[in-house]
């Protein structure tokens, strides 16, 4: 067990809830597009993140426990300008899946990341984004009449439950639906493009 690397990303995912937190609070992170001040946490956690992973791997729990491999995740979770460096982390979290070092919830939370991002299907539902109607839903998904059993051996809840809770919290945090959603959309697309998410 590496202690100092654990609190060093303990603290980077606490800063991300933090600063979340505070913007959530004054409205700002809900304003169009990406809120400056959560961007550079994001981008300052990114950079730490991959210096970690060029001397140690992924930081799986045999390496600092479930809340530092949690919390590595996360970091990763919210690099969303940084696509390279969650596409090429990705196959990493894959195998300390398989050799029981990671949450198998944690790859696929990333896998579907990565294809909202880059506007694919996804293959479990966990990206929700605002639909046509105002409400928060996962969108299109990848072979549909199979997603309860991917979703059950990733050990994810019910598509239904987790989007309950997504729409619970944006109430709560007093996030709502963008007046114009096709500008939302085309304002999204482009940013995807312009970070290299996306080549058309």
């Amino acid at each position: 067990m590496n202690e100092s690397l654990r609190r060093e990303l303990l603290e980077m995912a606490r800063l991300d809830d933090k600063t979340r937190a505070e913007l959530a609070d004054t409205g700002e992170l809900f304003k169009a597009g990406y809120e400056p001040r959560m961007a550079r946490v994001h981008k300052r956690n990114a950079r730490r993140l991959r210096r970690i992973i060029q001397s140690v791997g992924w930081p799986g729990t045999d390496l600092v426990g479930p809340d530092g491999a949690k919390a590595a995740w996360l970091v990763l979770q919210h690099a969303i300008a940084e696509p390279e460096l969650v596409r090429r982390t990705l196959p990493l979290l894959e195998a300390a899946v398989r050799a029981g070092a990671a949450d198998p919830a944690h790859a696929a939370f990333l896998e579907d990341r990565i294809r909202f991002f880059e506007g694919r299907p996804q293959r479990y539902g966990t990206q929700l984004d605002w639909d046509a109607d105002g409400n928060l839903s996962p969108g299109e998904v990848e072979e549909p009449e199979r997603l309860d059993d991917r979703r059950l051996a990733a050990g994810l809840p019910s598509l239904g439950k987790q989007t309950e809770e997504a729409r619970n919290r944006a109430m709560a945090e007093g996030e709502r639906a963008p007046v114009d959603h096709k500008a939302y959309l085309s304002a999204r697309d482009e940013w995807a493009r312009r970070v290299g998410w996306r080549t058309r």
